[in-house]
């Protein structure tokens, strides 16, 4: 489904993803990590839903909802960094690719598109995560915040990873379920795919990112990136 006037004129050269709730499936290892350590702390557990809405914000997003405090609590940065260590600990105990990538990537190799993924998920959570669901091969590039001086919404990722396939941005996808995504996308002059399957937060509507694309399935990535090809 295209949404703006903004236009891809060119085959697709190269696809780059977010991680966490565009390829994978990470939420049921968040509510596992954050529900053990709201435990520790004599608390209830959250809602399932109400967590999947904030897992792409990020680490700080999950820690704040699920102790109900801001980033200036005192205790914040301890349990941030108690949650993180968690997690790592149960990395990809039923993380997973969400329904219809697995023949994305199939596709993506028999048609000789290169694939990134640009994540502000820090690498070391991202590499061991990626080499236990044994997808790295897949992607010729990993971009993480730790390897660049901005993360998104900046450019920055996008670009390097852009250097690193050596394709042009307005000649490739960025895909991805939050407007961060999506921001990060333009700077970078790339035309945007929201995914609507992802971790979108309650009464948030994609469409208000003014996304180039949005799918409601990975799968449909394969057809669009066909319909763009046949008006090239």
């Amino acid at each position: 489904m295209a949404t703006s006037s903004t236009a891809i004129n060119s085959a697709i050269d190269a696809l780059l993803f977010d991680l966490d709730g565009t390829v994978l499936d990470t939420a049921r290892d968040f509510e596992y990590v954050l529900n053990l350590q709201l435990a520790e702390h004599g608390r209830k557990p959250i809602d399932y839903q109400r967590l999947r809405g904030v897992v792409s914000s990020g680490a700080r997003a999950m820690v704040s909802l699920g102790f109900g405090i801001d980033e200036e609590h005192p205790e914040f940065d301890t349990l941030k960094q108690q949650f993180l260590t968690l997690y790592g600990n149960y990395l990809c105990s039923a993380s997973r690719l969400f329904p219809g990538m697995s023949e994305v990537i199939d596709w993506a190799q028999r048609e000789a598109i290169p694939m990134a993924i640009v994540t502000n998920k820090p690498s070391t959570f991202t590499l061991p995560l990626m080499d236990k669901l044994k997808l790295s091969q897949y992607f010729a590039s990993i971009v993480c915040p730790d390897h660049v001086t901005h993360a998104k919404p900046h450019p920055e990722p996008i670009l390097l990873a852009c250097k690193q396939l050596n394709v042009t941005p307005q000649r490739c996808l960025y895909i991805g379920d939050h407007l961060r995504d999506i921001e990060a996308g333009r700077h970078a002059a790339m035309a945007t795919v929201a995914c609507r399957y992802g971790y979108i937060a309650d009464g948030e509507q994609v469409e208000d990112w003014q996304p180039d694309f949005i799918i409601d399935a990975a799968d449909q990535l394969i057809a669009l990136c066909q319909s763009i090809a046949d008006k090239a």
